[in-house]
């Protein structure tokens, strides 16, 4: 029944799509226009690049795993991700400010981070939900449209949408791919926000989204064939066509659309991060708690509305020349200068922060951190009885938090809470944030700080050894220390 009720829908698809696809082919002798940025050679005299020949992601991701510091980690993953362009210069000229386009002619330079095998694995061996972990959509003759059906994505379904001309959204890709959530979970602590990802494969000489603009600062990773894409601001300021290998930079706000060639499907995935990341974020929580301080302890904040404001104020009054109307400008402006002196400053970034530890994926651990960490204690079932339990943790055991962004103190003004990542799911916000009441605040404020440097638990500054000890197994128990050596 449901592929009775499918097929009709899939047939009106194609139809309008290969008639489409007539008027496209008419435009196959345009000239494709690709800027190239001329000033990638100067910053290449200005910095140093590392890893510029396009090392294998997979080779990329074992030598990051023996890099000590999580931040460094990080750091080193972006560099590979927008080479040649050096990091600083990126941050300090293109963040934020205008679109970037990197052309390298090769194709295999973000080769094992996601390929269109990968996808029909997934589709085959995962539970992918129409809606929530993948869209089919179209784009012609200035409409998009989407033909998500019901329940689960099954290959025979979704190779017969993409073969009528849609194309197709994996939108968690990092719930699947291994290699994905590892690179995302390691570039949030470059960010200091969510890192995110989106997979599309488009068929040749199609265009699955209309014009559009997002929130959210995007690296598009071309993995396979390649793509026409143009970015406007009222006019075009960016025509290229990225090829397997290119990456393409599109600061949030920026109008983009993508279209195939029809010589050549598409497959990138959209790197993404930075979202609801603005100071206008940050003061929606700060401006609400200011004012609840503010008028707990300023009577002024208390004060009653003058009587008759109704009659004049409001869009009604507003091209009345009163000068009740300056007072009253006056009264507000004076009250918001003296916000400021009740705002919770560091209390509203650790909402932020609360927010941004609930987004992260969990990390994906290195075979150092597994052996070291309450994931890959060796306790385990074996003839009849339960082997290895017991390990003990000592003063002199050395340890230190699983990553640098891991866990962060948080209060809520009564009691101290430490909230952590450790426990995430790969799906966001599959879990609530998880957290727990802590009283040894002085000692993990020692933990968080001394990273990346390994300390003894007999260095933690608490009141006593049992509470020192304590402390360390509870922690380890919930994944957010590793020792030095494995228990």
């Amino acid at each position: 029944t449901v592929k009775a009720q499918l097929k009709p829908e899939r047939k009106k698809v194609r139809k309008k799509l290969l008639k489409s696809a007539k008027k496209e082919e008419s435009l196959k002798g345009m000239t494709e226009v690709i800027m190239v940025l001329r000033f990638f050679m100067l910053l290449l005299q200005e910095e140093e690049c590392v890893n510029g020949d396009g090392e294998a992601l997979d080779a990329l991701l074992a030598d990051l795993g023996k890099v000590n510091n999580s931040r460094e980690r990080a750091s080193k993953l972006f560099q590979w991700l927008i080479n040649p362009i050096p990091a600083k210069s990126f941050f300090r000229e293109t963040w934020e400010k205008k679109p970037i386009l990197v052309q390298r002619k090769t194709p295999d330079y973000y080769k094992g981070m996601f390929s269109t095998a990968e996808f029909d694995r997934i589709l085959r061996q995962e539970d992918v939900q129409y809606g929530v972990n993948l869209d089919v959509t179209s784009y012609t003759n200035g409409k998009r449209e989407t033909h998500n059906p019901p329940g689960r994505a099954l290959p025979f379904t979704v190779w017969d949408f993409y073969e009528s001309g849609c194309s197709l959204r994996m939108l968690n890709p990092q719930a699947f791919s291994s290699t994905v959530w590892n690179v995302l979970s390691i570039l949030q602590e470059q960010f200091g926000s969510m890192a995110g990802a989106n997979v599309y494969l488009t068929p040749p000489g199609t265009q699955g989204f209309a014009p559009h603009y997002d929130d959210i600062e995007a690296f598009v990773v071309q993995l396979e064939g390649k793509k026409h894409w143009r970015a406007d601001i009222g006019k075009p300021i960016l025509e290229v066509v990225l090829e397997a290998g290119d990456l393409l930079y599109f600061p949030r706000g920026f109008i983009h659309q993508g279209d195939c060639l029809p010589d050549a499907h598409s497959l990138h995935i959209t790197i993404s991060s930075h979202q609801k990341n603005s100071w206008g974020d940050l003061l929606q929580k700060l401006v609400p708690a200011a004012l609840e301080i503010a008028m707990e302890e300023d009577v002024e904040f208390r004060q009653g509305l003058p009587l008759d404001y109704l009659t004049y104020m409001g869009v009604q009054n507003s091209d009345k020349d009163d000068p009740r109307r300056t007072k009253f400008f006056s009264q507000i402006e004076s009250l918001m200068k003296k916000l400021i002196t009740y705002a919770p400053i560091d209390a509203a970034v650790d909402q932020k922060a609360r927010d941004f530890l609930h987004d992260c994926l969990p990390p994906m651990l290195t075979t150092e951190e597994l052996a070291s960490s309450v994931q890959g204690a060796s306790t385990r079932w074996e003839r009849g009885q339960v082997l290895d339990v017991g390990a003990q943790i000592t003063p002199q055991t050395r340890v230190r938090i699983l990553r640098a962004g891991c866990a962060r103190l948080c209060s809520d003004g009564e009691a101290v809470h430490l909230y952590y990542t450790t426990d995430n799911s790969r799906v966001y916000h599959k879990e609530e944030p998880k957290s727990f009441e802590i009283k040894h605040t002085d000692a993990m404020e020692f933990l968080i700080h001394s990273y990346p440097k390994f300390v003894t638990v007999g260095s933690f500054p608490c009141d006593s050894a049992d509470d020192r000890i304590a402390l360390a197994e509870l922690l380890f128990e919930r994944g957010i220390i590793h020792t030095a050596e494995p228990l």
